[in-house]
């Protein structure tokens, strides 16, 4: 872990208006321990789960990881709510509108294909459609059941979630937004999550969502078996990329009242089931742990780049990973795209063509993207998976060379974009692959790309090289 230090409380009130997202206080630092209480001594001293709790509270453990974890892999918190969360009646199938949920992808619900995809912006529906309402599966591998894999949905919402909470019993959550705020209310606190910013929120939290802009749209990686963790600096030392103290978790925030026919919607093997109970989820008034949900302003990566020549690979622009038991080999990586400086001398700078043993599913979130001119839009995604090639279209390719050697530093601004990269090759589900949104054409970004090959030889930096001879 890399900040231990042990956090200032800080306290919000019971407040239920829309006006406390407005002022939000957060706590620093990535898997601290954290302590947060919204009623002065809420908190038990000495022990977690006295035999009375101040103010006749439940103490309630949720457990991110298994209770013999490493110490330095364990998650846990002790909530301390009102009433504790089992009282609910019996969950219900959900039957949901339009089934889109996938968490173990075989050849039944979903298919493969080597071919490049790339997919436009989805439309924001016209009809009331909440956050859960919204969310679909594009494409994933593995499963939830057997605690490996991960899965790759969007959403399209244009309502908050009323008298409802979601939890994910499948995995943990990270959510990109493109278009609107979120804000959303977990049991550990509030979070306002801008685009530009993600949320993650892990297994078993319940959370809402409410839309303070209206219509939003955006995307969500989903692991399952394991959490996301800062990567490793390596050779860069010890400062830079995504900083530990960054990452913001919130403060204990509590609603008790008495909530009739408040619905509990749970993902579990990606079915939907719900139970009722007659209160809300987000009852507690203490915490006290290692397992909550974040949020990360991606403005405040740090990114690293070539100072002299070559374009480094895209592992450097890593904010968060999942890992596997494999050194280096990720489950899912979570790279961005931002603003930044290139100065690399007698260099392509733009992406390299490449051929992957990883699969690249990638969004944009605003602006544009550097290796495509045309047709990856915001609120679009693009899909390569495992060694099928790619790299910067014809326009790009061209406007590129056309510079020649001589093209001083420049700076990319006014863009973020973004990758989901994993190991595993992904299955994409069906109304993926027919929906009316995927750009059929996508492959004719590159067929206009000529050869340049010349018998002539080639003069590399400085004229050193002619008809493949080093002149000493």
């Amino acid at each position: 872990m890399d900040d231990h230090q042990q956090p200032v409380i800080k306290t919000n009130g019971p407040d239920s208006s829309s006006s406390s997202f407005s002022d939000l206080q957060y706590q620093s630092g990535f898997q601290n321990h954290f302590s947060s209480e919204a009623l002065p001594g809420a908190l038990p001293h000495g022990q977690s789960s006295p035999l009375l709790c101040p103010y006749g509270l439940y103490a309630e453990q949720i457990s991110g990881t298994s209770f013999t974890s490493p110490r330095k892999l364990n998650h846990r918190t002790w909530l301390y709510r009102v009433k504790p969360s089992v009282t609910h009646e019996p969950f219900k199938p959900l039957e949901s509108s339009h089934r889109k949920l996938v968490s173990e992808f075989t050849d039944s619900n979903s298919s493969t294909t080597p071919t490049q995809l790339r997919w436009k912006p989805v439309d924001i529906p016209e009809t009331p459609t909440d956050f859960v309402e919204g969310l679909y599966t594009v494409c994933g591998a593995g499963s939830s059941f057997l605690r490996h894999g991960f899965a790759i949905h969007m959403y399209t919402a244009n309502k908050s979630m009323d008298n409802c909470a979601f939890c994910n019993a499948d995995g943990d959550f990270l959510i990109v937004p493109q278009t609107g705020r979120l804000w959303i209310t977990t049991e550990c606190g509030k979070l306002q999550i801008s685009p530009g910013e993600i949320a993650v929120l892990p297994q078993g939290f319940r959370f809402a969502v409410d839309l303070p802009d209206g219509p939003s749209r955006g995307y969500v990686a989903e692991v399952f078996g394991t959490h996301f963790q800062l990567p490793d600096l390596g050779p860069i030392g010890a400062n830079g990329l995504a900083a530990p103290r960054d990452f913001l978790v919130p403060t204990a925030w509590f609603e008790d009242s008495y909530r009739p026919g408040y619905v509990i919607i749970q993902k579990f093997g990606g079915e939907l089931f719900t139970a009722k109970q007659e209160f809300s989820p987000f009852n507690v008034v203490a915490w006290h742990g290692n397992y909550a949900p974040y949020k990360y302003d991606l403005t405040t990566f740090c990114p690293f780049n070539t100072v002299l020549f070559d374009h480094g690979d895209p592992s450097i622009n890593t904010v968060l990973t999942a890992p596997t038991d494999k050194p280096g080999v990720a489950l899912l990586d979570f790279v961005i795209f931002p603003p930044r400086w290139l100065v690399a001398e007698h260099t392509f700078r733009p992406p390299y063509y490449h051929r992957n043993c990883m699969s690249e599913f990638m969004g944009l979130i605003y602006g544009g993207y550097e290796a495509k001119a045309d047709g990856f839009l915001p609120g679009g995604a693009s899909l390569h998976s495992c060694m099928t090639p790619h790299g910067p279209d014809t326009k790009t390719y061209e406007a590129t060379i056309a510079r020649g050697n001589e093209a001083g530093p420049s700076r990319i601004s006014d863009t973020l974009a973004f990758m989901f990269e994993s190991c595993l090759i992904p299955r994409i589900c069906p109304w993926a692959l027919e929906s009316p949104f995927i750009d059929r054409d996508y492959y004719q970004c590159w067929i206009g790309l000529r050869s340049h090959f010349t018998r002539e030889g080639a003069i590399a930096k400085d004229g050193d090289i002619q008809n493949g001879e080093r002149e000493d």
